[in-house]
């Protein structure tokens, strides 16, 4: 077991060893000259032997003292040494979490224009649709879904969801004309229980209700259910912020022009104490900026915050 000396008392030695002055030592620390003086009293009471010389308000080291004090100081430089490592590590690593299929339809696409702009900083994505703890997990930013902004996290606004039914042209041709959302609910659907489903009835069904027998896979993300309805395998409801790329070139298309939107929003989110982080600052920037480029052609309020 090691016999140190509290660190206060250490670090006041190092610090006045150093200056040759109490005064210009407390000022390094943010102590007053009392206080480093009697953090010195402890040491040497804790030691046996006097570190220093006092006489007519001026200090030099002791025998002892000026002995042991460049040992001190080179441990204190091996600390720094030991905590810059730390430091470097964490600076040049950013860790993004974020669910599936915001990080396969959105992220993904884009991530590389961030990188170019910080090649510097290696980005690592942690992709999970359970919401992580940023006390446990080693996670810079998330991006969440929710009804309103995090408690006790910074949250910035992204966008709504825009909930949608969404099939491929090559589905849609082999079955009966699909022109209302009951066509739409009486044709194979991709996972027929999903919740969503029931917000896109609320909003657009006119007093349709969702028939909780209707057969059909049910499968466990968005991506899987839009790739499956690119495939042809029936309609699936998503959101449509997310295939807008499927959308423009054609591999997904709207069975009927009605749109919901979700209660739940998008935010980039983050612990306070990361606020500052430079690399924390230059992921908020770029991604408020590319939600941007997005709302230009917003139509619907997606982009608009609610309330």
């Amino acid at each position: 077991m090691r016999k140190i000396p509290p660190l206060t008392a250490i670090r006041a030695f190092e610090a006045a060893a150093r200056h040759g002055n109490f005064t210009r030592a407390g000022d390094e620390l943010g102590m007053t000259q009392a206080a480093v003086s009697y953090q010195i009293k402890l040491l040497e009471d804790r030691v046996g032997t006097a570190l220093f010389h006092r006489a007519k308000g001026r200090v030099s080291l002791t025998e002892t003292g000026s002995r042991i004090a460049p040992l001190v100081s080179g441990a204190f430089d091996s600390l720094d040494d030991a905590f810059s490592v730390a430091r470097s590590d964490i600076e040049s690593v950013l860790t993004i979490s974020c669910s599936n299929t915001f990080a396969a339809n959105w992220l993904a696409l884009r991530l590389g224009g961030f990188q170019m702009r910080l090649p510097q900083l290696a980005v690592r994505l942690h992709t999970a649709d359970h919401v992580i703890d940023f006390a446990r997990d080693e996670v810079d930013v998330a991006i969440r879904n929710s009804e309103a902004p995090w408690p006790g996290l910074v949250s910035h606004f992204l966008m709504r969801v825009p909930i949608m039914p969404l099939a491929s042209p090559a589905f849609l041709a082999s079955q009966p004309r699909i022109k209302t959302p009951a066509d739409v609910m009486r044709a194979p659907r991709v996972s027929p229980d999903d919740v969503w489903w029931d917000v896109w009835l609320e909003q657009v069904g006119g007093g349709l209700v969702r028939d909780p027998s209707a057969a059909g896979v049910r499968l466990d993300s968005q991506v899987m259910d839009g790739n499956a309805a690119i495939a042809g395998q029936g309609i699936a409801i998503l959101n449509a912020a997310l295939w807008r790329h499927e959308l423009a070139a054609g591999r997904l298309v709207e069975p009927v022009s009605a749109m919901a939107l979700g209660k739940r929003h998008y935010w980039l989110v983050y612990p306070e104490y990361k606020r500052n982080a430079p690399k924390v600052r230059a992921f908020r920037d770029w991604m408020l900026a590319e939600f941007a480029k997005d709302a230009a052609d917003d139509k619907y309020g997606v982009y608009t915050p609610p309330g």
